[in-house]
Order: C-alpha cells, then sequence, then structure tokens
C-alpha cells in the first residue's frame, strides 16, 4: 500500500472524521482526499510523471500536506525544502535532485487545483520523498525514501505509542522534517486519529493550542522541552488530554526529562533515528525504560555496535543517496547503515550514545555539518583558513563557532554579513575567532577538538 492510498482508505471508512485542525479551522479525511487528488491533477497537467520529483518550499499549513500527497497519487516523489534555506542552497537542491517544479506557497494561494483525473499504478517501493541532509562533504546530500519505508516506520511508532484512532497529535516541528511527517502526520492516518498543525512553534501559543485542541501528544526536541519546563503560568492551561511525548534529535539531559514529566505530568518516549532510516530506529519503551539510554530497537528493526559506531538495518533504511552512489557506498555496507554516532549496549540491549564520529553539530534539532559552512567561508577573499565547531548553547544545545585565519584585516561583522548572505541562518556562526594560526596534527590536519577546549 502507498501513502495516499491510505488516507483513501480512511476517507471512504471515516469520511467526516477530522484528519486536520489548523487555526481553528477542521479538514476531514474525505476534505483531505479530494484536495490532494484536484492537486495530483493539476500536477499531472503540468506534466508531472511517475516517477518525476517535485520539490515543496513552504511553511507548516494544510497545503504542506496537500502538496505531499497530491504529488504521490501523481505517481511522484517529493523534495521538501526547508524555507530558512537561502536562494543558493534552494537551487542546489532544486538542480540535484532534478525537481520538474517547485510548490510553494503563493501556489496555492493563487488556486493550485483542476478537476480529478485517472491516477497512475505505482508500488509501496516507488519513492515518497527525497529529503536532504546537511552534507558530510559540504553539499546536502538527498536521502531516498519510499512508501514502504515510511508506513513501516509510522507503523513502529504507533504500535510502541499504542496509538488509537481517539490521539489528536500536535505538530510543532517543520513538516520538511521526517520527524513531522512521519510522527504526526503519517502515525495518526494509521491510527485513524488526527493531528493539530500549528505554523511554527511559540511556547505561548503552543499551551493554549494544546489546552484548547484537546491534543493527546506532541513530538518535540530537546531545546522545546528545555523552554518548556521554563514558562511561568502553567497552571492557566488545562493540559490533562497529554497522554504522552515524544522526543528525538538528539539526547535529552535528564534534569530537563524529570522535570518535564514531573511539571506537565506526562510520560516522554524517547526514541533516535535519523533522516537516512526515515525517522525512528529505537524506542525507550514507556513500561521499561532506562533514562538516558536511547532504548531499544523497534520490533524488524536490527541494530547493532560496529567499531564503536551504531548501525542499524531494517525496512526503513534509504534506498541511498540520490546520484551519490559513493557517499550510499560509505553509509550502507553490507545492509548496514552507518549512522556515525558512537555508542554502547547493556546487558539488556539498551543503547546508549556516546559520542559522535562525525563533525555534525546539533543545534535545536537541527544538524549542521562543519565542511559547509567552511567551504563558504573559504570562497570569501579574505579567509586563508577556517574551522568550524560546536559550542555548547543551553538553549539550543550547540551553537556554531568560526576560527579564521585570514590573509587580510576582516571584521568579525563582515564575516557575520557574508555568511548570512549564504547560509540559513541557523547555520551561521555565532562566534568568529580570529587566530594567527590554527592548530594541526604532523600531517597537517586541524586539530578541532584543541580549538573547541581554547574557548572553555
Amino acid at each position: 500500500m502507498r501513502i495516499h492510498e491510505l488516507l483513501s482508505m480512511r476517507a471512504q471508512e471515516t469520511p467526516d472524521r477530522t484528519f486536520m485542525v489548523y487555526e481553528g479551522a477542521e479538514l476531514s479525511y474525505r476534505e483531505m482526499d479530494e484536495r490532494s487528488s484536484r492537486v495530483a491533477a493539476k500536477l499531472i497537467g503540468e506534466g508531472v510523471k511517475r516517477g518525476d520529483h517535485v520539490a515543496v518550499l513552504m511553511e507548516n499549513r494544510p497545503e504542506f500536506v496537500h502538496a505531499w500527497l497530491g504529488i504521490m497519487k501523481a505517481g511522484a516523489a517529493m523534495v521538501p525544502i526547508n524555507p530558512a534555506l537561502k536562494g543558493p542552497e534552494v537551487e542546489y537542491i532544486r538542480e540535484n535532485s532534478e525537481s520538474r517544479l517547485m510548490l510553494t506557497g503563493k501556489h496555492f494561494d493563487e488556486g493550485f487545483e483542476a478537476d480529478p483525473v485517472p491516477l497512475p499504478e505505482g508500488s509501496d517501493s516507488d519513492l515518497a520523498a527525497i529529503v536532504y541532509t546537511s552534507g558530510t562533504t559540504g553539499k546536502p546530500k538527498g536521502a531516498m525514501l519510499t512508501h514502504a519505508s515510511y508506513l513501516w516506520d509510522a507503523d513502529a511508532i504507533v504500535k510502541h505509542a499504542k496509538m488509537t484512532k481517539e490521539d489528536r497529535f500536535l505538530c510543532i516541528l517543520p513538516l520538511f522534517h521526517v520527524n513531522a511527517q512521519v510522527v504526526t502526520t503519517l502515525a495518526p492516518i494509521i491510527a485513524g486519529g488526527s493531528m493539530v498543525l500549528m505554523p511554527k512553534f511559540s511556547p505561548v501559543e503552543f499551551l493554549e493550542t494544546l489546552a484548547s485542541s484537546g491534543a493527546t501528544a506532541f513530538s518535540g526536541v530537546p531545546t522545546v522541552y528545555a523552554i518548556l519546563n521554563n514558562m511561568p503560568g502553567l497552571e492557566k492551561y488545562d493540559l490533562s488530554a497529554l497522554r504522552f511525548c515524544i522526543c528525538g534529535a538528539a539526547p535529552m539531559p535528564v534534569e530537563v526529562f524529570e522535570t518535564f514529566e514531573k511539571k506537565f505530568n506526562a510520560v516522554i518516549m524517547e526514541g533516535y533515528g535519523l533522516t537516512e532510516g526515515t525517522c525512528a530506529s529505537s524506542v525507550n519503551p514507556l513500561d521499561t525504560r532506562k533514562i538516558g539510554s536511547i532504548g531499544l530497537p523497534l520490533e524488524g528493526q536490527e541494530m547493532k555496535i560496529i567499531d564503536g559506531e551504531i548501525c542499524v538495518k531494517g525496512p526503513n533504511v534509504m534506498q541511498g543517496y540520490y546520484k551519490n552512489p559513493e557517499a550510499t557506498a560509505a553509509a550502507i555496507q553490507d545492509g548496514w547503515l552507518h549512522t556515525g554516532d558512537l555508542g554502547r549496549v547493556d546487558e539488556d540491549g539498551y543503547y546508549y550514545i556516546e559520542g559522535r564520529k562525525k563533525e555534525m553539530i546539533i543545534r535545536g534539532g537541527e544538524n549542521i555539518y562543519p565542511r559547509e559552512i567552511e567551504e563558504v567561508l573559504y570562497q570569501h577573499p579574505a579567509v586563508a583558513e577556517a574551522a568550524i565547531v560546536g559550542i555548547p548553547n543551553e538553549k539550543w544545545g550547540e551553537e556554531v563557532a568560526a576560527f579564521l585565519v585570514t590573509k587580510e584585516e576582516v571584521g568579525e561583522d563582515a564575516i557575520l554579513s557574508y555568511c548570512n548572505e549564504k547560509l540559513a541562518d541557523y547555520k551561521c556562526p555565532v562566534r568568529v575567532i580570529f587566530r594567527k594560526a590554527l592548530d594541526k596534527t604532523a600531517t597537517g590536519k586541524i586539530q578541532k577538538h584543541k580549538l573547541r577546549e581554547s574557548l572553555r
């Protein structure tokens, strides 16, 4: 079964049941099915065929889901693009993915639909999306995810969370992320439940929406939980419907974990995964949790430690990186997806993250690879050497710092302004440190750990 076929099935079974709530307005399963069919018809009229790719550059709004469902009904795959990216970043993804066209909010504001037409045949092995992740080699890589991998992962979440048709998932994460796609969009469809969509995360609006919508669950990153822990006046809101929460993207500090559960009277189901694994690969079971671990592999998912690195295998693993066989071969070896996270497993089979093999920085749930920023900095005429490191930040988990050796005098403001023109805001350095030389090994490799330690 393909994703849109599941939605159509739900629309036939419970046509008037609410699927989505957005800014107080409700959309039923039937309405979602009909609107996405009209989007598919428009796409087909624009020449989109089975196997094509269609980019989506849009904030959180119902039309994002209409677009994804419509793209899949047309036989194509969505290429979601982060609206925070700057022009050159957007163009690279659009061109690299060979997207036939790119849908934006403006298309839907002007009415992007047509009378329904016959839809192409397909299978669950067809691509549902190509999701780009920040690249270790400087450019983002497109993880190819199928209908089958999406539905398998969402179904596993439904089973672990014991979701039912009565559950209502509040979506605060961006829909261009696999977390929002799998956990707060597809899981409710599988369970026959509903989702409440927010344009973006705002602490006060979150609490108001959580209380007024009767949401029973939400998914967030550690930064969200840390912010909510410090919100005053919680007693003003009726949060009694909240049953459980999901946390992923980065390990959550135990103190944040325990404080949230006590304040909100809801349990946190901590999971672990990555885009290349569609979303989740392990979950800390609600009934036998070990706080501080990333839990046990999902049923049907294999996980093991290879040379200290956490590796996973299963039906949720991507097909590979689009047009990048070298990166695919490096990431998937003998069927095992190498995550880049270092870890260990205890005597009960629970896994723990102990570090990163990659140089990845995680800021508020967003993955940032230093190489991409360094390549931009090396294009600046005054920069001779550049090294990007992650520095601790109480709110975001990590922030970006840049160490530079320059050929000529240049100010920090000039460097920051240059980065703001070329990179998404969340990738831009918050500190620029100028040095006469950077610490290096005998072979000339920059010793980033020493640079990081120099800031402590």
